[in-house]
């Protein structure tokens, strides 16, 4: 099976999520729902739960200054917003969707580094213009941004103090996220990593299952392909295909009518066990 589950909650317009205590078409998203979060490879819980979203220490006046820079796009799946080595011209502040980071070696391999939910920003860490692209940002299902250039939100920050805040909080989130990456292929072996993935799925994703309900599983509600894993945890699509079948023979997962289902999550919280069943590499 190549693609885990159907869509999920974070892909709702923002708007669609106002009712539930996210904020609207503002680009402020909610750090304790769903749209303010994020999605990528850590062991740290803090850095699971997201950043807080830009636009929080800021009034409506404020937002609605901001947004008068901006300019809004609504993009289809698989748009590019920006492309390493290119000239970097500010933000891209998320409303709805997701945006999948990534990192493009010379032979062609990618390394995702995180996918961003409403209430972030994307297009850093040269916020202001001032270099080129390190990686390239591209849609990953339906999304709607604000595009702020880098000369707008340059006078922007000198006229609104908490937005120059909520930018240098946004760039420490990353920065850390993206050092946490490094650490994770630099001291876990694949199978672990796929294993903490599918951990952060589950909690990011996680839906009661209808058909697993006397197995308590978990059904993983959203779409990813297994190409998609393995960009994130730094393998090739035939390995992660054939370790969630192995997985799946061990009673581990199953594959569901809707996708994925974790059966045992302890058992992927166990290095040695999961080790075990899919193999070191």
């Amino acid at each position: 099976m190549e693609f885990f589950a159907a869509a999920a909650e974070r892909d709702r317009p923002a708007s669609a999520r106002a009712s539930s205590g996210h904020s609207g078409s503002t680009g402020s998203g909610s750090r304790s729902g769903p749209g303010g979060q994020a999605l990528l490879l850590s062991e740290s819980p803090a850095l699971a739960a997201g950043p807080p979203a830009l636009f929080q220490g800021l009034n409506q006046r404020e937002r609605d200054q901001v947004l008068s820079h901006g300019r809004r796009r609504v993009l289809d799946r698989g748009r590019t917003l920006f492309a390493q080595g290119t000239a970097n011209d500010g933000v891209y502040l998320v409303e709805s969707g997701r945006i999948r980071v990534f990192y493009s070696a010379p032979s062609g391999r990618e390394i995702t580094l995180a996918y961003w939910h409403p209430g972030n920003f994307v297009g850093g860490p040269d916020v202001f213009g001032s270099g080129q692209h390190l990686w390239s940002g591209v849609t990953v299902s339906a999304s709607t941004v604000v595009h702020l250039p880098a000369k707008a939100l340059r006078a922007l920050v000198l006229q609104i103090p908490a937005l120059g805040v909520g930018l240098i909080e946004g760039l420490a989130f990353k920065g850390k996220c993206y050092s946490a990456l490094a650490q994770m292929l630099g001291t876990r072996s694949v199978t672990e990593r796929l294993a903490q993935l599918l951990l952060h799925l589950v909690d990011a994703y996680g839906v009661e299952d209808v058909d697993g309900i006397e197995t308590g599983g978990v059904l993983i509600g959203a779409v990813f392909t297994h190409a998609d894993l393995a960009h994130m945890v730094g393998a090739t699509r035939q390995w992660v295909t054939i370790s969630l079948k192995r997985l799946q023979a061990a009673g581990v997962l199953r594959a569901g009518k809707g996708g994925l289902v974790v059966l045992k999550p302890e058992l992927l919280r166990d290095s040695a066990e999961i080790t075990a069943i899919a193999g070191r590499r």
